[in-house]
């Protein structure tokens, strides 16, 4: 039974990685706070119509809709900047140009803000940091450390543990948990470029559909 003075604040943007945590949170018997934001990405329309799906199907009673127009103020990335074109043949080394400036930081940062505002002793995130696409702030290291400066710069009474569940996974191994916990994967999305049917050769696409592949069960989202 679901105790309601559990609370964990879901940081989801749609994708597999951040549903599977929000539903891993729902298994533990949190009461889910669902937190998305819209920060002019590419596929933006896309991931809030999959957001607000999923939110529905989990049932969350508390969700927040952020806009935030900074990182395309920003740019410098692929993701924000349409003038900086997506990759698509997978031989990128070092940090991608899809990756986008501190986000998860920034993203961690309103969450910790909306936590101790509701009361919420977890916050979860869907960072995968061994088959991710080499983004410096899905570190385990990292996360753990904003964890510490988030529990430093609220009050005394405030105590957040941010749990990133997927951390350590692989892409098959996150399809088959979310398989197990039925995740409605078809509302899910991960492509970096379009909004109606997936690319399938961005590094987002080329890491689900690897995912699936070596899982033995077929994506149930359209590609081009």
């Amino acid at each position: 039974m679901k105790n309601r003075n559990r609370k964990a604040v879901c940081i989801m943007s749609g994708g597999m990685d951040s549903t599977l945590a929000a539903y891993m949170m729902q298994e533990q018997g949190y009461e889910i706070i669902a937190v998305h934001f819209n920060y002019d990405q590419r596929t933006q329309q896309k991931e809030l119509q999959c957001f607000e799906s999923i939110a529905s199907v989990l049932q969350v009673q508390e969700k927040y809709v952020l806009d935030i127009d900074f990182f395309k103020q920003l740019g410098a990335s692929a993701l924000t900047d349409k003038n900086i074109d997506v990759p698509t043949d997978g031989l990128e080394e070092g940090v991608p140009v899809t990756y986008v400036p501190f986000r998860n930081g920034i993203f961690l940062s309103m969450a910790a803000a909306i936590a101790e505002k509701e009361s919420a002793e977890v916050i979860a995130i869907g960072v995968v940091e061994e088959d991710s696409s080499g983004y410096p702030d899905c570190r385990e290291d990292y996360i753990t450390a904003m964890q510490r400066a988030i529990n430093l710069g609220t009050k005394d009474e405030t105590n957040i543990e941010i749990k990133m569940p997927l951390v350590h996974l692989k892409k098959s191994e996150i399809v088959r948990e979310a398989l197990k916990l039925h995740v409605p994967l078809e509302f899910t999305w991960s492509c970096y470029k379009n909004e109606d049917k997936a690319c399938g050769v961005c590094d987002s696409c080329r890491l689900r559909l690897a995912g699936f592949e070596k899982a033995g069960v077929k994506d149930p989202i359209a590609y081009l």
